[in-house]
């Protein structure tokens, strides 16, 4: 995921928005039908059958107790999405004969149990970023819970049987995965991940890694310390919803607010706003009051800049910056999410699901559907994967 970060310096009445880069496309040959062969030097799809490896097989569910587990095989072949063009909802296809991935040497294999949507899954299937994407065909999909059935030789602390989650790209943009999170398997960097908190089952697991990721790290690059304000915009959204749970939690805010329509004003007080904005009734930048951080998640323009005070910062993920500012892409990391379990195993932050959900594995489209209407409360989570 994508951000950026605004400090905010004394502007004249005449300043104005301006719109971040774009992104040069380039074109991207796309592999035949009956070839499907891929590249070998990243984690690719290819429609060949190999060798047999031993791995867990788990129950789809977890709880606090961890995954029943039996000696089993990993197959060569696995259910997946896929995607062999750029496009909408109807270019998603799922496909029982994807080759599982095979490892790097710092990579591990998990079983996946569940996995999470997120815009950036939708924005890069309709090749907003295709200059910098991996080839075709795509097997999409960031956040993964599920358990290690294989390790690389050069892993060093995750074994066998371990339940873990993270976000398994470590750039959103550049060059990540052609096999992603939302297929039985999925090989992945140790580095990317953390075990799963005890007190989280794979759905709730799944629901947090790179939106979590990117509230604590637009947090921490906007200086946000003990005693600052914050104003939250999109408070009822994945990120947001992580936003003022960390603001409150972890950082030590002195104040939070955050804006969300009528029906999520209860949600933003369930979660310990101090001030909840319904941004259909007030406009937020009209409030008297004033933030030592902004952190707009739904990309408001020129509205937020005239939220915060004087030498503050604001923190977009989307949309257009006010000058001057800087672009930072959110850095997958498993030392976040291990920083973070403490947090989440004593119930302080919570994993937030969207009702909805989740949905299950042979509704990937409908998921997709649903996350790109912008009304997900939460999460939209996939679970259970076969």
């Amino acid at each position: 995921m994508e951000a950026i970060l605004t400090t905010k310096i004394p502007l004249s009445p005449s300043s104005s928005s301006s719109n971040t880069p774009s992104i040069s496309l380039s074109s991207l040959s796309i592999l035949s039908k009956t070839t499907r062969k891929l590249t070998s030097q990243s984690n690719s799809i290819v429609y060949k059958n190999t060798q047999h490896y031993p791995c867990v097989k788990i129950s789809a569910m977890s709880q606090t107790a961890p995954a029943s587990a039996e000696i089993s095989t990993i197959p060569t072949e696995m259910k997946a999405w896929v995607y062999e063009e750029y496009g909408g909802v109807d270019v998603l296809k799922i496909d029982s004969n994807v080759k599982v991935p095979e490892l790097k040497d710092d990579q591990v294999l998990i079983k996946v149990a569940a996995a999470a949507l997120n815009p950036v899954d939708f924005k890069r299937r309709l090749g907003k970023f295709k200059a910098s994407d991996s080839p075709l065909p795509t097997v999409p999909g960031y956040d993964v819970a599920g358990v290690v059935v294989k390790v690389g030789s050069e892993v060093k602390e995750l074994k066998v049987g371990d339940e873990v989650y993270g976000d398994i790209h470590e750039k959103a943009l550049d060059g990540p995965k052609q096999s992603g999170s939302l297929a039985e398997y999925t090989a992945v960097e140790e580095k990317l991940l953390a075990l799963k908190p005890k007190n989280l089952d794979f759905a709730q697991a799944a629901g947090l890694p790179l939106a979590v990721e990117t509230a604590y790290e637009g947090l921490e690059k906007a200086g946000f310390s003990s005693g600052k304000s914050i104003l939250v915009l999109g408070g009822a959204g994945g990120v947001g919803s992580l936003v003022i749970q960390l603001a409150k939690q972890v950082f030590g805010a002195s104040r939070v607010a955050a804006t969300a329509s009528t029906g999520k004003i209860e949600f933003l007080k369930s979660l310990g706003v101090d001030l909840a904005i319904d941004y259909t009734k007030e406009k937020f930048e009209d409030l008297p009051e004033k933030f030592d951080v902004v952190y707009d998640a739904v990309g408001e323009g020129e509205r937020n800049v005239k939220a915060v005070k004087e030498g503050g910062s604001v923190v977009v993920l989307t949309g257009a910056v006010t000058p001057p500012g800087f672009r930072f892409v959110v850095t997958s990391n498993g030392e976040v999410l291990k920083k973070l379990n403490p947090y989440l195993e004593s119930g302080k932050v919570k994993s937030l699901i969207d009702p909805k959900g989740p949905f299950p594995f042979d509704k990937v489209d409908e998921a997709f559907t649903y996350l790109e209407t912008n009304r997900a409360t939460g999460k939209v989570v996939i679970h259970p994967i076969p």
